[in-house]
C-alpha cells in the first residue's frame, strides 16, 4: 500500500511578505551593526574595550547566521 501524499504546508502568502519584510529589515540593522563593529576594529582599543569588541563580533556573526536562516527558512516554505 503506497502512503497517501499530502501537499506542502506552505506559509499564507501574507505572512510570508510580512516575515520578509521584517528580515529585510533586520538585515538593514545588522548591517549597520556589522559595520560599526569593523569600524571599531580598525581603532586600537584597550582591555577590557577589546574583548567587548570580541562579544560584539561573536553576537553579530550569530545574528547573522540566525538571520540567514530565517530567510532560508521563509523561502523553502512559501510557495513558489
Amino acid at each position: 500500500m503506497s502512503e497517501p501524499t499530502t501537499a506542502p504546508q506552505y506559509i499564507p502568502e501574507q505572512t510570508a511578505l510580512e516575515m520578509r519584510r521584517i528580515a529585510h529589515e533586520l538585515s538593514n540593522s545588522l548591517e549597520v551593526i556589522v559595520q560599526t563593529s569593523y569600524l571599531l576594529g580598525l581603532a586600537e582599543l584597550k582591555a577590557p574595550a577589546d574583548e567587548w569588541l570580541k562579544m560584539l563580533d561573536s553576537g553579530v556573526n550569530k545574528a547573522l547566521e540566525q538571520n540567514l536562516a530565517l530567510r532560508d527558512f521563509i523561502k523553502k516554505n512559501s510557495q513558489p
